[in-house]
């Protein structure tokens, strides 16, 4: 099963990071198409790899190479430096932008761990392929799991960026919490709303699962179970929206999600609206919704302060019964028969 869980885990990750790492402002098409790339150098194998993974104690200095292509018939001159990733507001993966020049700190994480010594500055030569090696110092105090950073190259305004993927020996905490559950929006275009948080120190590929039930009908479910198309890295927080199209028109809703993850990470949460229509029709079927809890109400309270019958008239010729003031008689036995 934890084989299972880690090729699970792999093939999302190279899923992740196959897709464009940094978004870079918007340029002409001729921009697009700088005319050199970026990528980790082919191992012993001669394998192509998507991003850089490194793995080592505390302490320890790890060591990776860089390719660089020049396409290009005219010399390039790039610029490489290291960058901490992070989670943007809607899962995406980003990377901070490079320290301003006037005293900032940049990179305080993974991405400071980061250096090219000499070579932050490469001149690749027309039509050729230039290896820059470079260096990753893993503080002796850092705690383990993983750390999420890139390698940035950049020249002429274009940006290329190449995810490292850090993981910091020690023990591994999955752990992750499911938050601000709600129900936005009316009928077609109501959505569900939730905040999902990293509590952990490793990268989660989370599974979501969402049940529904109604107070007065029956509720169509939303999109049952699937993967989330999001790399939630540790100490990160998501704000999601999962569309929910057969949503009732006046109903009051209570939602359950349950968010699991590999490595035991497990989380439930739950969330409730009325929901009532716009206009005319919405405030008929609020005061009928209101008409119904308040009649429901008063049946409770009448039920409540009911008394049972009384019974039959007491007879007066019949003996009192025994009772504080009424004690009953004493009888004396002996062991002589009569």
């Amino acid at each position: 099963m934890h084989v299972l869980h880690t090729l699970r885990r792999a093939g999302a990750v190279l899923l992740l990071a196959a897709a464009t790492l940094y978004a870079a402002p918007a340029h002409p098409a001729a921009a697009d198409e700088p005319g050199w790339t970026a990528e980790p150098a082919a191992g012993a194998a001669a394998t192509v790899r998507p991003y850089f993974y490194l793995a080592g104690a505390a302490g320890t200095v790890l060591e990776d190479r860089l390719a660089l292509a020049n396409t290009t018939d005219q010399e390039r001159t790039v610029t490489l430096r290291g960058a901490d990733a992070y989670n943007t507001a809607d899962g995406a993966f980003a990377v901070r932008p490079a320290a301003p020049a006037a005293g900032a700190t940049g990179a305080t994480g993974a991405g400071s761990w980061i250096s090219f010594g000499a070579a932050t500055t490469v001149k690749v030569p027309p039509r050729t392929r230039a290896v820059v090696p470079f260096t990753l110092t893993v503080p002796p105090a850092s705690p383990p799991g993983d750390h999420p950073a890139a390698v940035i190259a950049t020249e002429g305004g274009h940006e290329v960026g190449v995810r490292v993927h850090l993981r910091v020996g020690g023990p591994s905490l999955a752990a992750l919490t499911v938050e601000d559950v709600a129900v936005r929006g009316r009928g077609p275009a109501a959505v569900i709303a939730y905040t999902l948080v990293n509590r952990g120190n490793v990268a989660l590929v989370p599974d979501l699962r969402i049940s529904a039930e109604a107070l007065l009908g029956e509720v169509s479910d939303p999109p049952r179970g699937r993967t989330l198309p999001v790399e939630l890295l540790p100490g990160q927080r998501v704000e999601l929206t999962e569309p929910w199209p057969g949503a009732p028109a006046l109903d009051r809703v209570r939602v359950t999600l349950t968010v699991t993850a590999p490595g035991g990470a497990r989380a439930v949460a739950t969330g409730s609206r009325w929901l009532v229509p716009r206009g005319p029709a919405g405030w008929t079927g609020a005061g009928l919704l209101g008409l119904g809890a308040a009649t429901a109400a008063a049946l409770h309270l009448v039920r409540g302060r009911r008394r049972p019958l009384p019974g039959p008239d007491p007879d007066p010729d019949a003996p009192p019964e025994a009772g504080p003031t009424n004690p009953a008689p004493h009888h004396e036995l002996t062991g002589a028969a009569r």
